[in-house]
């Protein structure tokens, strides 16, 4: 009787008095109040009827029981559903309705629009808040703390993130237990994490980054983290002291860049800074090692195979490169037509195999099959190359995804909503360098002959159709969009020509 993931987490616990969360308003978590509520919450979720295998969408806010919530599926061997606290109704409505979950968990402020979803669907409804209150926890403190975890092998599910696709349908990406375990402990010994570390958290906890790599990497070191409810330069500053590493997405670097506290003195108990999520520019790194003397690591990681590569923890971070494969993860680059593995320095398709990756999309085995080689690879969409030293680059997408301050946004989703508004022909959606998310999502639209639609019209109506990291930051009105003979609209030329405008605009 063992449950693959969370046996591994007790086994780490250095002592039941260790210190695991300490909070924004200085509460601590020790690891035995961890062990503690994480079987009372799952105690009170299997009394409300989940049963292995049962999913449980959860959109809340960022607090020390909500990661109790994720630990407490992973002991009744529910599989954990992060739903961002952005996504509007409309978009619920489909992630819900598509995983058919068991129990939904929201904010208290958001139960009475999404309990009729949930009600549609027939998933129970409960609440748990930022301060740790709500129904659940109301729940679980009848509950007994020796929960008896459920049996769970390396390869039955532990959650489905959902990531949007190129159609605009989103796919829910399977992980399983061993998925996840696997790539904590890799980082934990690549990155070099014991439990003297002590980690900056100020990512959200409804993706990879901050659930999976921050919060795994943690628990299987046995060591302690400073749970942020979001990232303020000057709180982080102030931590700095304290602590001994961060992770973050390179909008917080560009952050801390512009805070005249950020110096050598500042940073001087800090061994390790990360860098995830989207591109890290090269200016960026360069300016960060200038003013602290240290080099941001950047790593390369994708919803559906967590982490894939990183830059060397001993040895020399290249800026603009996401280091090598990481133990036991193989990556190549192939021609995107026809799959044929290219020589090193070429440009081609980067595909990556290894046990971080994912078991397929959820619901969709089609999808599923086309997305991998026959020999396991699976090709990611991203367009790379490996340099004469090892070193992997990443030049481009090929399936158009822009990431904006580390949120990844498909344009076909906003291009659906901006396309049946009245009064528009069509539009196209792409990424354009931004000073601080990395890429400005930016929508090229055509009107129809006459029609007064303007920007504000268009966003006014996307508030309540798309997350706000999704909507536009700008809009550009043309009178067509470019296309090459066989009718397809050629994003990068208009990714060439309107960066060129921002380039200039920026060193006018």
């Amino acid at each position: 009787m063992s449950n693959h993931l969370f046996d591994a987490i007790k086994r780490s616990v250095p002592s039941e008095e260790a210190i695991f969360i300490e909070t924004g308003d200085a509460q601590y978590w020790t690891y035995g109040k961890m062990l503690e509520w994480s079987g009372k919450i799952a105690g009170a979720i299997d009394t409300l009827g989940v049963r292995p295998g049962d999913r449980v969408a959860v959109q809340v806010e960022k607090s020390a029981e909500a990661l109790m919530l994720y630990l407490a599926c992973i002991r009744c061997g529910a599989v954990y559903l992060p739903l961002n606290t952005a996504y509007t109704l409309a978009e619920l409505d489909y992630f819900i309705g598509d995983a058919e979950p068991r129990l939904v968990v929201v904010s208290p402020k958001a139960e009475e629009g999404i309990s009729t979803i949930a009600s549609k669907y027939g998933a129970l409804i409960e609440t748990l808040d930022e301060n740790g209150g709500g129904s659940l926890v109301e729940l679980a403190k009848d509950e007994p703390a020796d929960f008896t975890d459920s049996t769970r092998t390396p390869d039955d599910l532990a959650a489905i993130l959902y990531t949007s696709g190129t159609t605009g349908r989103s796919k829910g990406a399977m992980l399983t237990h061993d998925n996840l375990l696997s790539n904590a402990l890799s980082l934990r010994d690549y990155w070099g994490f014991t439990a003297q570390d002590r980690l900056i958290h100020a990512l959200p906890i409804f993706h990879t980054h901050g659930l999976f790599v921050a919060t795994n990497v943690i628990l299987t070191s046995g060591a302690s983290m400073f749970l942020l409810p979001k990232f303020d330069p000057a709180e982080v500053l102030s931590l700095m002291p304290r602590a001994t590493t961060m992770m973050g997405v390179p909008t917080f670097y560009v952050r801390l860049l512009q805070n005249e506290g950020l110096n050598r003195n500042a940073v001087a108990g800090m061994r390790l800074f990360i860098s995830g999520s989207a591109p890290l520019l090269a200016d960026t790194h360069r300016a960060f090692h200038e003013r602290t003397g240290q080099a941001i690591l950047e790593r390369y990681g994708m919803t559906e195979t967590n982490m894939n590569t990183s830059n060397p923890y001993d040895g020399i971070r290249v800026a603009g490169t996401v280091g090598f494969p990481l133990p036991g993860v193989s990556v190549r680059v192939s021609d995107p037509e026809t799959g044929m593995a290219l020589a090193q320095g070429e440009t081609g398709m980067i595909e990556v195999k290894g046990p971080n990756v994912f078991k397929g999309y959820w619901r969709m085995p089609e999808k599923t099959k086309s997305e991998f080689r026959d020999d396991g690879f699976f090709i990611t969409g991203d367009l790379g190359k490996i340099d004469d030293q090892g070193y992997i680059h990443i030049v481009g997408r090929g399936k158009d995804l822009v990431i904006s301050g580390g949120y990844n946004i498909y344009p076909k989703e906003v291009e659906t909503e901006i396309d049946a508004l009245p009064g528009i022909v069509e539009s196209a959606v792409i990424g354009i360098p931004h000073p601080d998310f990395g890429e400005g999502v930016t929508a090229v639209v055509v009107k129809k002959p006459g029609s007064q639609t303007d920007e504000k019209t268009i966003l006014n109506a996307l508030n309540d159709r798309l997350a706000r990291y999704k909507q536009p930051k700008q809009i550009i009105f043309v009178d067509d969009l470019p296309r090459n003979t066989m009718g397809k609209v050629q994003k990068n030329i208009l990714r060439e020509q309107y960066s060129l405008i921002y380039t200039a605009r920026a060193n006018a």
